[in-house]
């Protein structure tokens, strides 16, 4: 099959039983704008046995309707219900907690603005203008020394500090650039405070997949490419986790890993040949 772990057998077991299944999408089901072998065959057999499937990704730069024609460019038909990003996981918990018509500042991307602020009722804070209920943070590529001062200013004033997510950096076509985690470290330095972080590695993202999917974590399966973010989350949800070999983290990492994955896939056909029993 591909897959191989210590506990393979009750692992497998629980991936059969499962009724939701939490997807990465990057590394996962596709490189770049490439889809990667056996990804409409996992997701058909999925279907088929009527399991309820949700990709979440800690990216707030791109809006779940852009990742449906993304995907469906490489002939992956996805729901943009189906697609929880960071951005839209934040905007849920804020709607949790904050009180309604409360007005946000966010250092980040138009999209992330979007997303904030589409089918809710918080209103953007700008520079200085008024103390706001919340500073959000996340990919923002003018980041700036006078987005750093607003929003020190703001969370030493009592406003609640969220972050979308702490990846320090993300991969490009030659090499890496600072992803929001650099940017959150930097308000984070500046205000003298540590924030609530949304997506991977911490849960509440995933916790807000499984409540779309109705499912406890332990019905639920979490498959992602990335040791220190996607199984370090699943794990910490009480999720099964599969680590699938198709992205950025090797087998060999495994062993000194923060969580280890119940699963070892080392592609997509191994997976389906694991769920159906191939």
């Amino acid at each position: 099959m591909g897959v191989a772990t210590a506990s393979e057998t009750d692992a497998v077991a629980r991936l059969r039983a499962a009724t939701a299944f939490v997807f990465d999408m990057d590394g996962v089901l596709y490189r770049g704008s490439l889809p990667l072998p056996g990804v409409a065959e996992l997701l058909d057999a999925l279907a088929l046995r009527g399991r309820g499937v949700m990709l979440a990704t800690n990216n707030s730069t791109a809006t779940a309707a852009s990742y449906v024609a993304k995907l469906a460019k490489m002939g992956i038909v996805v729901a943009e219900d189906a697609i929880l990003t960071s951005a839209l996981a934040t905007r849920d918990y804020l709607r949790q907690t904050l009180p309604a018509g409360s007005g946000v500042f966010v250092v980040g991307s138009p999209a992330l603005r979007e997303q904030l602020f589409t089918d809710s009722d918080f209103y953007p804070v700008q520079y200085g203008e008024e103390q706001p209920a919340a500073v959000v943070v996340g990919m923002d590529t003018g980041f700036d020394y006078a987005k750093l001062s607003a929003a020190m200013v703001a969370i030493r004033g009592g406003a609640r500090f969220i972050a979308t997510n702490t990846d320090a950096t993300l991969p490009i076509e030659t090499g890496f650039v600072p992803g929001a985690g650099s940017i959150v470290a930097a308000v984070a330095t500046a205000s003298g405070r540590d924030p609530l972080v949304i997506g991977k590695p911490e849960t509440p993202m995933l916790e807000m997949a499984l409540a779309r999917l109705r499912a406890s974590p332990a019905q639920a399966v979490m498959i992602g490419d990335r040791l220190e973010t996607d199984i370090l989350a699943g794990a910490r949800a009480g999720m099964t986790t599969v680590l699938v070999l198709t992205g950025a983290s090797t087998r060999d990492e495994i062993a000194s890993a923060p969580a280890r994955p119940d699963l070892v896939a080392n592609d997509l056909p191994a997976l389906t040949s694991a769920l159906i029993g191939g």
